[in-house]
């Protein structure tokens, strides 16, 4: 009788598990399935309520008016230069900081990992970063949007935790008995066996290097440099309509733009969408086993 119980105690408890798990799969889902729609829809039935779910009055025309300004594929360019220099970066130098942090033969690792941890809780601020930047001489160049953020302190933190836990000391002692230099076992045996963390931690930054903007907004001048998402913040934000053509009269612009907002947060998100399926099968087990010890 108590078993029983214990199995009616144990489905009630699943049920639950279900209807809580439906019910925030359908809070976080209806946003994005309302944005695509409304992407397709007539605007005029997106604005009174008609349209609450899926495409009513279904047209590319919001797309249509996106593809032709050029701006946006500036942005695009500028956006994806940024992203895959940065990233490199990023990656290239996050890989060389935790490598020597992770081996227990460091002098002093501890005092550095203090120190660099020091910087996740108190920085210069943002008016000695700008003047530090402009003393670089990189203000209105790329190299604004990539150096100041080299290096992320909680992802080189993450891959020092990988580093030290992940990969057997026993397999690094081997292979210095061996005669493997500090070079080759970062290259030939740290590196391969790291996959699933690179990879989570090349989605992180490239996710981060496509969706920032303040650096552009504070570093960049020229239009032409600007990054796709200072490109939306003016079209979203501004609520520029300057680019239509002239056969649209103001209403029309007007109900037009409110449905470019949507078609342009799905342009921005697609290339991010497309990378994710790559690294989906690395990204459970990179970020647990990089989360597991301090």
């Amino acid at each position: 009788m108590a078993s029983a119980g214990k199995i009616r105690d144990e489905r009630g408890f699943d049920i639950v598990i279900y209807a809580v798990s439906t019910l925030v799969v359908l809070i976080i889902l209806y946003p994005l399935i309302f944005i695509v729609s409304a992407s397709f829809s007539d605007p005029a039935l997106v604005m009174n309520g008609s349209m609450w779910l899926w495409p009513k009055g279904f047209t590319f025309q919001a797309y249509h008016e996106i593809l032709q300004y050029k701006d946006v594929w500036s942005g695009y360019r500028n956006t994806i230069l940024y992203t895959l220099l940065g990233t490199c970066i990023n990656m290239l130098l996050t890989c060389l900081a935790a490598y020597p942090l992770s081996r227990k033969d460091l002098p002093g690792r501890n005092v550095f990992m203090f120190i660099i941890t020091f910087t996740m809780f108190f920085n210069g601020g943002l008016i000695p970063t700008y003047l530090l930047v402009k003393s670089l001489h990189m203000v209105h160049t790329v190299w604004a949007l990539v150096i100041p953020n080299a290096i992320a302190t909680y992802h080189l933190i993450v891959m020092r935790t990988y580093f030290q836990t992940g990969i057997p000391w026993e397999l690094q002692e081997a292979a210095t008995i061996d005669g493997c230099s500090n070079s080759g076992m970062l290259l030939r045996i740290i590196l391969p066996l790291s996959k699933p963390m690179i990879a989570v931690i090349v989605l992180f930054y490239t996710v981060g290097h496509w969706n920032a903007f303040f650096n552009a907004l504070i570093y960049l001048d020229k239009q032409e440099m600007y990054p796709l998402q200072l490109i939306l913040r003016q079209i979203l934000i501004m609520n520029q309509t300057g680019f239509m053509g002239d056969s649209f009269g103001m209403t029309e612009k007007l109900l037009l733009a409110e449905s470019m907002k949507y078609a342009l947060i799905i342009v921005a998100s697609v290339p991010v969408l497309l990378i994710y399926p790559f690294v989906q099968r690395h990204f459970v087990q990179g970020v647990m086993i990089g989360s597991i010890k301090g």
